[in-house]
């Protein structure tokens, strides 16, 4: 019986990603200055994210799409001598950044770029990232069809289209049109996969031998991994089962409870549970950590130790279930008014239909449940990070009242929220990334060599977070008016210079639109 549903809902998945695969293009590039022979940022603060701490004044010479120098040019409240700085030769495009504060180019490792079900064009979708400093993104499924999601990751690379670049993982059996069902299958889905030129895998969970057939497959041909452990399979394969099997990267939290159980070996399911059932799939998750060996306990050392060693990924999401403990919170986010498109307000909505509406009768004992939940993760979380791990920042956005961009600068807050110092936060956010994804030579830190990915801002936002929202915090002025404060100025993308603002204000005029239609 668990194989007929297991097998429906990959079919139900295989729809959906038909139905997705129809979604537009990305238009044509017509955004950013760049790239530049040879282009000067004069007199910033930089947040290279190596867990150094800031210092300038600096200047930061990019040629192309790559850092040729980082030089640092005197002290804060001291003119400069202009003949410390790199000169500017003719033809040289230079910035004055003396009031802003540089750092890498974010890396979203749970990126949906969106599709036909949420109507979320992936115009919108592209440039909420870019807004917010987002450079790199893991689509992991891709839900627009991995021939569409290839197609775009090459004209990102080319810089052919207003996007971040790319990484396509995709869906466990995509593109079969049924299920699966033995190790030769998946080994030969697998190599196919990547032929096609897919960077990884994103599984939901399949039988053992099955999922362990694929991983070891996945791993000889150096791709990456990684994993939604659903409920369907969890009981037979968990994290640290999967992550021994070669997994590289686990998302959410499934599956890390269910490895961390002393005193039973199945969830504490209600008998009228039904995992179809969106409303007691998410209530009874928020009961789960609970169930789980208790934080210091020898099994919770065992499991950490284990993923320890196998350098083991922990992709949170926090930000993505942060409704479920607080619905009023997520429903009435400022950023809704100007930058949520109708359809997707509509597929945010109550439905026993769309993944992630499961509002039915959700009230104050689940919002506690879900509090205690997080308390208990985020130990793990923050534990697993000062040990040594490697945590990195994912939004998993369009889902549950979470959008693009603005759901991933929550999710930094959450990470600080776990106890990350803000430095931690943004190199979760950057170097972390990068190096699960195998790029953190060419990504992840500003950096001689490495990729002119930067993230140009005036207000500090290892001060406040909150400065990174597009819709920027608020504070007071001299005047004693509210004013908003923040917002990421500019986005450099391979040496490609984007105004934030503009973008955001491209993605308000596209919302506008849709609703007076």
């Amino acid at each position: 019986m668990a194989k007929k549903i297991l097998i429906l809902i990959i079919s139900f998945i295989c729809i959906n990603l038909y139905i997705n695969a129809q979604v537009e293009s990305a238009p044509l590039i017509k955004e950013g200055k760049g790239p530049f022979n040879r282009l000067i940022l004069r007199g910033l603060t930089l947040i290279n994210s190596t867990g150094a701490p800031p210092y300038g004044p600096v200047d930061i010479v990019i040629e192309g799409n790559r850092i040729a120098e980082i030089k640092m040019v005197g002290y804060p409240g001291v003119a400069i001598e202009e003949k410390s700085r790199p000169k500017a030769n003719a033809g040289d495009e230079v910035m004055d950044c003396s009031d802003m504060y540089a750092l890498p180019g974010f890396v979203d490792m749970h990126g949906h770029i969106g599709g036909k079900s949420q109507g979320t064009p992936s115009e919108y979708v592209f440039k909420l990232w870019l807004g917010h400093g987002i450079t790199t993104v893991r689509d992991p499924g891709s839900g627009n069809g991995i021939e569409w999601n290839l197609d775009h990751k090459q004209k990102s690379a080319k810089n052919e289209i207003t996007a971040p670049r790319i990484f396509c993982y995709t869906t466990f059996g995509q593109g079969r049109d049924k299920a699966i069902t033995t190790e030769d299958e998946a080994v030969a889905w697998v190599r196919e996969n990547a032929k096609k030129g897919a960077d990884g895998i994103k599984f939901f969970g399949a039988p053992p031998t099955i999922f362990a057939a694929a991983l070891r497959e996945n791993k000889m041909l150096g791709l990456r991994s990684a994993c939604h452990h659903a409920q369907l399979e969890v009981a037979r394969m968990n994290v640290l089962a999967s992550a021994e099997a070669g997994l590289t990267s686990m998302e959410h939290w499934y599956g890390l409870p269910e490895a961390l159980f002393e005193d039973r070996t199945i969830q504490n399911y209600p008998g009228d549970y039904n995992y179809n059932n969106e409303q007691h799939r998410f209530e009874e998750a928020g009961k789960l950590w609970k169930q789980a060996a208790q934080p210091g306990s020898d099994r919770w050392k065992l499991v950490m130790d284990k993923l320890l060693a196998l350098d083991f990924t922990l992709d949170p999401t926090f930000n993505i279930y942060e409704a479920n403990r607080d619905l009023m919170r997520a429903r009435n986010a400022d950023w809704h008014k100007d930058y949520t498109l109708p359809s997707l307000w509509k597929f945010y909505a109550p439905s026993r239909v769309s993944h992630g509406s499961y509002w039915f009768n959700w009230g104050t004992e689940q919002e506690v449940a879900w509090k205690e939940n997080y308390q208990l993760w985020m130990k793990f979380v923050n534990e697993y990070k000062n040990r040594g791990g490697r945590v990195t920042a994912g939004s998993d956005a369009g889902f549950i009242y979470q959008l693009y961009g603005f759901g991933y600068i929550r999710e930094l807050e959450l990470l600080r929220e776990a106890g990350f110092h803000p430095l931690e936060v943004i190199r979760a956010a950057t170097l972390k990334g990068a190096e699960a994804l195998g790029a953190d030579r060419e990504l992840g830190s500003i950096e001689v060599n490495k990729k002119a990915d930067i993230i140009l801002i005036r207000k500090n936002p290892l001060i406040n977070l909150k400065y990174l929202y597009g819709t920027g915090t608020p504070e007071l002025d001299e005047n004693n008016e509210e004013v908003r404060a923040g917002g990421v100025d500019y986005t450099i993308k391979d040496g490609i210079i984007y105004d934030a603002k503009k973008l955001l204000a491209d993605v308000r005029a596209m919302v506008k639109k849709a609703r007076e239609e």
